[in-house]
């Protein structure tokens, strides 16, 4: 006859088995707190990305231009930062890149040049060049 402990056996032992129960009951509360106290994402970071052809043609050298007024001029021809943009990141996909010169006036704000040039920057172009430096030199005779 096979040994079968009975319920006798156990009356007054002590039981090792862990009871979990708790635990769970304890962890599912603190996970619960913790989605509850972490802050909801109310801020957005704008990327700008093209979104279409370039409304201007190409060349093998490209003049960006910022006027005194802030105006962006790509080749002489103004427009916006989008199209610049556009105009940017068709240059970047061109097999053999063409060269990208950044000609700001000497009185066009300093946010706006430091914003042109993390677009071009962004765009991806490689064959880029500051032009006109010389000219602002000494800066006594620029007004």
């Amino acid at each position: 006859m096979p040994y079968r402990a009975t319920a006798r056996q156990y009356v007054g032992r002590p039981m090792s088995d862990l009871n979990i129960t708790p635990l769970i009951d304890v962890m599912l509360v603190l996970l619960i707190m913790f989605i509850l106290a972490i802050p909801i994402a109310t801020h957005a970071l704008q990327v700008p990305l093209p979104n279409g052809a370039p409304t201007n043609p190409i060349e093998e050298t490209n003049v960006v231009h910022i006027d005194a007024s802030d105006r962006l001029f790509w080749n002489g021809a103004e427009m916006d930062r989008q199209g610049l943009l556009n105009q940017l990141a068709s240059a970047a996909e061109m097999d053999h890149q063409p060269v990208i010169r950044f000609d700001p006036d000497a009185r066009a704000s300093y946010a706006t040049s430091a914003r042109t040039i993390a677009l071009i920057k962004d765009s991806g172009v490689d064959n880029f060049a500051f032009v006109g430096n010389d000219r602002y030199r000494n800066f006594d005779r620029v007004r």
